[in-house]
Parts: structure tokens; sequence; C-alpha cells
């Protein structure tokens, strides 16, 4: 027998040839699915220039590498499947019916739409990852803010494009009809995502009010800490103590929120408790150095110090010590306070007095 011959055999209505093109696609879908995807992502790569250099074609590769593959491997699979079809003895069901048929071709669309939509959605965290990578290279804060939203919204019409796409394409929805049954239903449905539009609502007041930006040191209901990132729903705020607070936006917008970002200086304001065996002459000289010693300190503002004996405590002679760090950073608060009460510490033994704790004295009488 022939080679031609051989091929026109046929078997189950479909013929040898059919079978081996069939084996063919799936084999090249297989095998090169690596090198035509690396080839797609290298057009995709060059198109988007000089932005995609910043981050590298390492970088690339390692969002879009795998979708791009599953990709040509699913296109392989849709034309191999074309090659065979199914016996007409075995009476099934056409596409337009439910049966195996419908099962497989729907299930074939909806499983290569996820993978088109999946490969924009990494092609967006690409794009995203060098736009924040350019907003933190400017001094604007403000970029750094919006980029992640716009990356979110993005993300958000991708998903929404998609899923209209899936429902027309692959479940026969009429879109139209729907949006037309929604808009019917949208005062039920207002009501049920009233949190939702809330907190959105608040996220374009934040970007168009600017009470804060990205980085800023913000204190809101009870918590500080810095500002990460400004979502659809929520403000994400990293404390002190490195754990993530996630406050609605409606809150950020309605609550009283104190801006530390904006401040040129900080306030530090506290007690000192000195033992009552401290004489008048001590506590004036106490006062003069201690009120000396800040203003002289590179890092608070001259002139503003105050040190005054306030009071007579339960079990000490309390003292007000108010001063002025010239910075707004953190760290440099945190140091500079260290550094002087340190020398608080100095001046107050070297004067021949302590600090008091509470104490009580018991006089019996006989």
């Amino acid at each position: 027998m022939s080679i031609p011959e051989f091929l026109t055999q046929t078997y189950f209505e479909n013929t040898v040839q059919q079978y081996a093109f069939f084996v063919l696609f799936l084999f090249l879908g297989l095998v090169l699915k690596r090198y035509i995807g690396g080839y797609l992502g290298g057009i995709l790569f060059r198109l988007l220039g000089k932005s995609a250099n910043e981050l590298g074609r390492a970088r690339f590769d390692d969002r879009l590498r795998k979708p791009l593959n599953q990709l040509v491997f699913f296109g392989a699979v849709f034309l191999a499947a074309q090659q065979l079809h199914f016996p007409s003895s075995w009476n099934m069901a056409s596409t337009e019916e439910f049966g195996l048929r419908l099962f497989l071709t729907k299930g074939f669309s909806l499983v290569y739409a996820y993978i088109v939509f999946w490969t924009l959605l990494r092609l967006i965290d690409f794009i995203g990852e060098i736009m924040t990578r350019r907003a933190a290279a400017t001094d604007n804060k403000m970029d750094d803010q919006i980029v992640p939203f716009a990356i979110e919204i993005a993300k958000v019409l991708i998903i929404i494009l998609g899923s209209l796409t899936v429902m027309s394409s692959v479940f026969d929805v009429n879109v139209a009809a729907l949006a037309t049954g929604l808009g019917i239903g949208g005062i039920a449905i207002a009501m049920a995502s009233k949190e939702s539009l809330e907190n959105l609502l608040g996220s374009f007041t934040i970007f168009l009010d600017k009470p804060f930006t990205y980085g800023d040191v913000v204190t809101v209901n009870g918590f500080t800490g810095t500002v990460e990132k400004v979502g659809f729903r929520s403000t994400r705020i990293r404390t002190f103590d490195k754990s993530i607070v996630t406050v609605p936006n409606k809150n950020m917008v309605n609550a009283e929120l104190d801006n530390l970002g904006v401040r040129p200086i900080r306030r530090v304001k506290f007690n000192i408790g000195l033992t009552y065996g401290t004489s008048v002459e001590q506590i004036k000289s106490i006062v003069s150095q201690l009120e000396e010693m800040i203003d002289a300190h590179p890092k608070t503002t001259t002139g503003d110090a105050r040190v005054r004996f306030q009071e007579f405590g339960g079990s000490s002679l309390d003292l007000l010590v108010i001063y002025f760090v010239d910075s707004p950073n953190w760290d440099l608060l945190i140091d500079t306070r260290q550094e002087i009460n340190f020398s608080i510490i100095e001046i107050i033994q070297a004067n021949g007095s302590d600090f008091a704790f509470p104490t009580t004295s018991v006089y019996l009488e006989k």
C-alpha cells in the first residue's frame, strides 16, 4: 500500500491525513509555543519602545512569557480541532443545542478569552511598573499616588470588557438588553452598593482636594503612619510599627485628618518631675540651662524653647518642656529627642537634683 493510499484510509469518518494534521498541530503547539511566544513577546517589547528597556526584557518575560505561551498553544489546539469532526453516526447534538459539541465549543472559547484578557492584565502590570519607576524618579508626590490608581482603573475596565465579551460571544447574552435591565434595577443596585460608591467618590475627592499625597505621614481615626496607596475603596497606611491599616476612603474624607507630612516643624512637649528636695536656686539653674541647651541644639528652632517650673505635683516639682524640631521627618524627630533627653539627664544630675517618682510618706502620731 502506497503512502497516498494509506493517508486516504478512513477511521470514524476521518482520514489518516486528518489525524496526522491533528497530531502535527498539537505537536507544534507543544514544541514551538515557547519560541513563537518569545517572538510575539519580542515584537510587543519593541512596540513599547524605550520605556520597556527601563525594566529590561527579563522582567517583561517574567510577566508575559507564560500567558503568551498559553495563547500560542491554545491557538494550535484550535487549528488541530478543525482537522477532525465527530462521526455522523454518533448522532451528536449540534453546537446550537445542549450537548458535548456545545460544551467543548463554549469551553474552549471561555478558556481562550480568559487567556487573552489575562495577557492584557499582565501587560498593564508591566506598564504600571514602568510608570511607577518614572513617578518615583520625580519630586512630585502626586504622580506616585495617581499611577497605582490609574492602573487599578485600567484593570477594572479590562475585567469589565472581558466579562461583557464573554457574556456576548460565549454565552450569547444580549448586552444591550442587559444594560437596559440594569438601568431599570439601578436604584436597587445603588442602594446595595452604597458603601462602595461612597468610597469610590471619596477616592476622587482625595485626588481633587489633595488633603494628602503618597508618602505623607498622617493621623486619622487614631492611627498614625505613612500613606502607601490610595485605591478605589480604601487607603493603605503603613504605621510606625510596620503594620498596614486599611481605612475606607469615605472615612479619610469625612474624618478629622492631621497631615503631619506638610508640617515644616514638629513640636515636642512633656513634663519633668524633680524631687521635692530640690532648692529654688537649683530649679532656676536647671530651667535656665535646659532652655539654653535646647536652643543651642542644631536640629531645633532657635528661640522657641520653653522650660518653666509649672506646678507642684503629688510627689514631684514639675517642669514643662516645649521645643520644636526643625524638620517633619520622623527619624530625625526621635533622634533629636534622644539627644536632648540625654542632655537633660546630665544637666539635672550636674545641678545636684534628681528625677522624682511616686512616693508616699506616712507619719505615725503617738
